[in-house]
Order: C-alpha cells, then sequence, then structure tokens
C-alpha cells in the first residue's frame, strides 16, 4: 500500500512501530522492518555508545530502512545525532520537538526527521522548522499522553500541515489504518500492539498482564513522574498514588542514581537534562526529580519482569488485544484486514 510515508521513509507498509523505552530493542526492530514497517530504536534510556553499538546490531539483522528515537531536550542529543548521520540511520524521531538546528542539521545529511506532537501548535511549529512528517498520537497512546482523543486531534493536525501525518493512539487492526487514511493521515503507528509480539523481548509474565487487561484497566495517572502517563492500574500504581511527596522524592532520588549507573550517564549531565526539562515542559523541580522514577520504573517490568516493582505503560488498545503474533504475522494482518475494509466500501458509479 503505497502512501506519503512508504515513499517517504522506503518502506512497503505504512506502519510505524513506535520507539519504547526498554522496548525497543535491536531485535523487535529489526524484526519490525523485515516486515516492510518501520522499526524505530528507542535510545533514551542508551548511552551514546550503546547506542551506536544498537544502530550498529540492527544493521546486521536487516537491510530494511529504520529510525532512532531520540530526547530533544537531552543534553547529548547533538552527540546522538551524530551518531544517527555517522552510521547511515534513515529516520530520526522525537517525543519532543526538536530545535530548528538539529532538524536542519539531519536534514543536510539526508536522515527524514519525524518528531512526535500531542497538539496542532507543535505540529505546525515542527513543519515551519522543517520536519518531514509528523506523528500524531492522541490521548488512547500509551506512555505520557494528553487528553485530546485521536479522532478529534488527528484530522485538526492533517488539515493545519502540508506534510505527511502519522497517526497514533488508539491502533491495532487493519479497520483502525483505513480509518486513520480516510482522515487524511499517511499511515499509523503502533506501541502496545508491538510491544505484544512474539518478537519483543519483554518478558512473558508481563505480557500476560497485558493481555489479561481489559479497557478498564487502563489508566492515566501522575504518581509516577508528574506527569499524565498512560499505564496498566495495578497494585503498584496505587501505592504511588497513596505515597506522600517526601516518599516520593525519595524513591526519585534513588531512581535517579539507578539510572545512572544503568546508563553511564554522569550527575552533571543528568542535571543538564533536568534544566533542559524543566524549561522545556514549564516543570516544578519537584516534576523534575519525579521524572527519574520513569525509566528505572519501567526497566523493572520490562527488562526484569518484576510487575509487581515496575509499571507498564500501556495504550486503551490492551484491552482489545488477545494473542502475540510475530511482527510479520501482525503486519501481514493488518494489511490483510485493510484491504479486506477497502474492498467493502462503496465505489463511486
Amino acid at each position: 500500500m503505497a502512501t506519503a510515508l512508504t515513499g517517504l521513509v522506503g518502506v512497503r507498509h505504512p506502519v510505524v512501530q513506535t520507539g519504547m523505552g526498554w522496548v525497543a530493542g535491536p531485535r523487535l526492530v529489526s524484526a519490525t522492518a523485515n516486515a516492510g514497517a518501520l522499526g524505530v530504536l528507542a535510545s533514551a534510556t542508551m548511552g551514546v555508545e550503546q547506542l551506536r553499538g544498537a544502530v550498529r546490531e540492527v544493521k546486521s539483522r536487516t537491510d530494511a530502512p529504520f529510525g532512532v528515537n531520540l530526547r530533544a531536550d537531552a543534553g547529548d542529543a547533538a552527540e546522538r545525532v551524530g551518531v544517527i548521520i555517522e552510521e547511515g540511520v534513515k529516520v530520526a524521531s522525537f517525543a519532543l520537538a526538536p530545535s530548528r538546528e538539529l532538524i536542519a542539521r539531519l536534514k543536510d545529511a539526508g536522515v527524514v526527521v519525524i518528531p512526535s506532537v500531542g497538539a496542532r501548535r507543535h505540529a505546525e511549529k515542527v513543519a515551519a522548522w522543517g520536519a518531514d512528517a509528523v506523528v500524531v498520537q492522541g490521548g488512547e497512546g500509551g506512555g505520557h499522553t494528553g487528553s485530546v482523543a485521536t479522532t478529534v486531534l488527528l484530522p485538526q493536525v492533517v488539515d493545519a500541515v502540508d506534510i505527511p501525518v502519522i497517526a497514533a493512539g488508539g491502533f491495532h487492526d487493519g479497520r483502525g489504518l483505513v480509518a486513520a487514511l480516510s482522515y487524511g493521515a499517511a499511515g499509523v503507528a503502533m506501541g502496545t500492539r508491538f510491544l505484544l509480539t512474539s518478537d519483543s523481548t519483554v518478558p512473558d509474565a508481563v505480557k500476560a498482564r497485558y493481555l489479561g487487561a481489559a479497557v478498564t484497566d487502563v489508566t492515566v495517572t501522575t504518581a509516577v513522574d508528574g506527569l499524565p502517563h498512560r499505564m496498566l492500574r495495578t497494585e503498584l500504581v496505587d501505592a504511588l498514588e497513596r505515597s506522600g511527596r517526601a516518599a516520593s522524592l525519595l524513591r526519585a532520588l534513588r531512581h535517579a542514581a539507578a539510572f545512572r549507573r544503568e546508563s553511564g550517564t554522569g550527575w552533571n549531565r543528568m542535571v543538564r537534562d533536568g534544566l533542559a526539562m524543566k524549561h522545556g515542559k514549564d516543570l516544578s523541580w519537584s516534576q523534575v526529580l519525579l521524572a527519574a522514577n520513569t525509566p528505572m520504573l519501567l526497566k523493572a517490568s520490562m527488562v526484569d519482569g518484576r510487575t509487581d516493582l515496575g509499571v507498564m505503560a500501556s495504550g486503551q488498545v490492551a484491552g482489545l488485544i488477545e494473542d502475540l503474533p510475530s511482527c510479520a504475522e501482525l503486519v501481514d494482518r493488518v494489511m490483510a484486514e485493510a484491504a479486506a475494509v477497502l474492498r467493502t466500501l462503496p465505489r463511486p458509479a
């Protein structure tokens, strides 16, 4: 199925696997790429040289295009952009709007730039700065999310910009792809659906919790890092919501120290990143400190398999997913379902 997205990045199908921290590693990304969709490597939980090694591992597993997701507010974002350019990565995606300078540097090197946004004004800004496409995530999406539904946000953005728009938040099958195309999108991005594949390295016990969840078991909380975060409702989430401010900040300090050891990031860099985050999101210092909870609580579940100690970011579609196909089976199924839906639509006389 040819769309503006497939033409832009060189994939066969207008489907994107999002860059989920601790989840979107080389195995999942390469499996997605080999299936004909766009796999995106999550780099925020890696050091710079870890990122280079992960990129090279993906390239050893596939010849297909893939992308790398970056934190635009990271103090070493320029170094990471350098890795992307040097290693010949096709796509750079961003969880926040990158600067005009980063966009220009990537585009000058022939890298396709695709930021993610949650509001029309953000899409207009990055389009004016030269972004090649934009991912628009509605409130149904997992992880940090907004309050506007995809069905309201998507047409707003499609009408506001003249670059390809990729729809995210609430997609898991071919019907959703056709619906997104009907709104004017060039494809869909899916996170939870790719997390729940046999190619995902997420431990089986964690996948079982997702598969057992109903739509009503997916909640939005600010208890993890002070920002709205969509995840599975668990006893840990309940406990975090009951915690006092002092206990929450102490826990965040411990997690910050643990993440520093895990990623090899120095305290000076972490402080600079915190300053950038505070300015970019207008956060209090308490919220900046609480942000240290996110990577380690996600690692506890997504890597260590401790559903009692970790949180499980999730889109609402977790309540609709019942199986663990391979990435190839998933992408083939989505495209077959989309084709079947399109065949049933009435044609002009």
